[in-house]
């Protein structure tokens, strides 16, 4: 492909319609990629970055375009402390080196009795391994999770033997979303933005606190299995 004069980059714009927005961020990220080819950068207004060409004045290698945003933080899970269903501080970093899949949970949902069940399926089968899975009650979506810590601790346990963590009844959106799920929405967001859509989303994170995989509501544990294998073996 013909190289093209640097100044043409000045024509270059981005379409909004084209940009996936996320409310943490300030920035849109273009779904298109593009590459200006292996040199310096030049940092532009919004956190992106562009590469520029060896020659002045030319582009160079348009087959891929490197326009992308970086996350402000470079915090981990691990860096977070949360309270457990009895009201006792739990630091996150008693995780490390662990493999996490954190869910919001609720106890009246059409998705409870197959999540649980496969939840505590697959804690069983890995928790000797390294695995852990975070649950975090929520009661936005519905209204599905109206009890106490109490009572949503002896439904869990006692209905679905749950054996895995289950943590202080939480926000996961709007203006008192716990810190834990901004960092885990900022790290991983999803369609229509950062917004958790429903009970029983999921995120997977690695033995270093790092987010590797978001899964909406419907995707059953199950479905999960071979990314936990992975993560365990890595």
């Amino acid at each position: 492909m013909a190289s093209v004069p640097f100044q043409s980059l000045k024509q270059f714009q981005i379409n909004p319609k084209s940009c996936s927005f996320s409310p943490a961020m300030a920035f849109c990220i273009p779904s298109m990629k593009t590459s200006f080819g292996p040199s310096k950068s030049a940092f532009l207004q919004h956190g992106f970055s562009l590469q520029l060409p060896n020659f002045p004045g030319f582009l160079s290698k348009t087959h891929s375009f490197a326009v992308y945003a970086r996350a402000a933080t470079e915090k981990t899970i691990h860096d977070y402390t949360v309270k457990d269903i009895d009201g006792n501080g739990v630091p996150l970093s008693k995780f490390k080196g662990k493999v996490l899949l954190i869910v919001n949970v609720a106890s009246k949902c059409g998705l409870t009795a197959s999540n649980y069940t496969e939840l505590s399926h697959i804690y069983e089968k890995y928790k000797t391994q390294g695995f852990e899975i975070l649950a975090f009650p929520c009661n936005q979506f519905g209204g599905q999770e109206p009890g106490s810590n109490p009572e949503i601790k002896q439904f869990a346990c006692t209905r679905y033997k749950a054996e895995f963590p289950i943590f202080d009844k939480v926000d996961v959106n709007g203006p008192n979303t716990a810190p834990v799920y901004q960092f885990l929405k900022s790290s991983a967001g999803g369609f229509l933005g950062d917004l958790i859509k429903w009970n029983f989303e999921k995120f997977l994170v690695d033995k270093n606190g790092k987010v590797v995989e978001r899964y909406p509501p419907t995707t059953s544990p199950f479905q999960i299995e071979k990314d936990i294998q992975k993560l365990l073996a890595a």
